[in-house]
């Protein structure tokens, strides 16, 4: 696809000149460093749902009831994500991404931080998980901007022809963030149980604070996208009447913003069923010990700085829209086996199940999907409409999975039901690409969607 010379000028030129080139690595280090934040908080409370919190704050119910409480909180965080992209997302299509991505990470690392201050449930009874929830509303909200405004970020800094591997440099953060998070909780497990349960588990949260402090410092130092700021640009050159009329001419459909929702379902559910209730799964159901999946979400993650990079560079080679179909259709390929294999509570065989789920939906796809949703929009609404779609996406498949997985295995105490929901988030990704797009190359500098 051929670039305009105003593409050129945001992006390639951009990239040319040795003060475009310090930005470009300053703004990556500083994605890169918010969306570990952002893992970092999400991934800490995946494992503690399913490790210590059904003790620490649901303690008077059964083991699988306390694991379905557990995640029912994790997923209310997801219930304030479409909110926080809505508001915060229109703020950067309007103001820019740079000050959006400076409020995501503050918000996220203070709730963070707190929830290693929260009384237990035997200090406060019922407050305690009340106060567990206010605080994951927060989190979502400020999360509900930051995966979205990384990427948009990313994209619109980066060389056309490898802007796969760059904006897929997202996932790299988010697998960070899940690394950190599960190295310290393999720490953190070994210690007796009666330290982890009293003051132990909040070790983890606690010492987030540093990451938070360190990025927001870094992303006070980024530039603007060159993208954004030639689209700012252009506004101010024109008449007021002459750009609310172009604005409206291309305000555009939703088809975009719909086709995002399906490759979004597609890769959200599965990802947060393989890397956050197969934790829970494998210690409260299967009752094997708790360093199995652990350290299995530990391995996948150092696998995942390969494999991001490596779909995004597949993305960028054969294209972003069979890149996502192939990877969806994997997953759905793997969920029946999957499952059935991790009935032999064999540690090997099930840290393997977790290891291949996670490479698959939580790291291969995750790669694919950065640039692709960014390609998707055009730059007067990209960083809102991405965002929103996103974070619906969200609540609709990843931030409920766990929670409606748990109340699966509860109602039918069987894996065919885990198996059979699995498959079907990944195979609404898998149609999705039937209708979506190719919009491996496109100009960013449009002002309509791709579809």
């Amino acid at each position: 696809m051929a670039q305009t010379n105003e593409e050129l000028q945001a992006s390639d030129l951009n990239f040319q000149t040795p003060e475009g080139r310090k930005s470009f690595w300053l703004n990556i280090f500083s994605v890169w460093l918010g969306t570990t934040m952002e893992y970092v908080d999400f991934a800490l409370y995946g494992l503690a749902a399913g490790l210590v919190f059904g003790d620490v704050f649901f303690p008077e119910q059964t083991p699988i009831i306390a694991l379905l409480s557990s995640f029912a909180t994790y997923a209310v965080g997801f219930l304030a994500r479409p909110l926080g992209a809505i508001i915060l997302g229109r703020v950067g299509d309007r103001h820019g991404r740079k000050v959006i991505m400076v409020i995501t990470v503050g918000l996220m690392g203070i709730s963070t931080t707190a929830l290693g201050l929260l009384p237990t449930y035997h200090q406060v009874g019922w407050l305690a998980p009340a106060l567990l929830v206010f605080l994951r509303l927060c989190q979502g909200f400020g999360a509900g901007a930051e995966l979205s405004g990384g990427a948009v970020m990313l994209a619109e800094f980066s060389p056309v022809k490898h802007r796969g591997v760059v904006a897929s440099l997202i996932g790299v953060g988010s697998n960070t963030g899940t690394l950190l998070a599960s190295s310290v909780w393999l720490l953190v497990l070994t210690m007796p149980k009666e330290q982890l349960m009293t003051w132990g588990w909040r070790i983890p949260f606690l010492i987030s604070i540093f990451i938070a402090f360190f990025a927001i410092f870094l992303r006070r130092s980024m530039q603007e996208s060159p993208v954004f700021t030639a689209f700012k640009e252009r506004k101010q050159r024109e008449q007021e009447s002459v750009i609310e009329a172009g604005l409206d001419a291309h305000e555009g459909g939703w088809r975009a913003f719909f086709v995002m929702l399906g490759l979004r379902i597609g890769e959200n559910g599965p990802s947060y069923i393989a890397q956050s209730f197969l934790v829970g799964y494998v210690v409260k159901a299967l009752a094997m010990e708790k360093a199995v999946p652990t350290t299995a979400v530990l391995v996948a993650s150092f696998l995942g700085f390969a494999i991001i990079p490596f779909s995004g560079w597949l993305s960028d080679r054969f294209g972003r829209r069979i890149t996502y179909r192939v990877f969806c259709a994997l997953l759905v390929l793997y969920a029946f086996p999957a499952f059935a294999l991790l009935q032999s509570k064999d540690p090997w065989i099930v840290g393997s199940v977790i290891v291949v789920g996670m490479g698959l939906g939580s790291l291969g796809i995750f790669g694919v999907q950065a640039a692709y949703g960014v390609e998707l929009f055009g730059v007067q609404h990209r960083y809102s409409r991405m965002a929103v779609a996103k974070e619906l996406g969200s609540i609709l498949s990843g931030g409920t999975a766990p929670m409606v997985a748990s109340a699966l295995l509860a109602t039918f105490n069987s894996w065919i039901p885990l198996a059979t929901y699995f498959a079907v988030t990944a195979f609404i990704g898998f149609v999705t690409t039937f209708v979506a797009p190719e919009t491996r190359g496109r100009d960013l500098t449009l002002l309509e969607d791709a579809i």
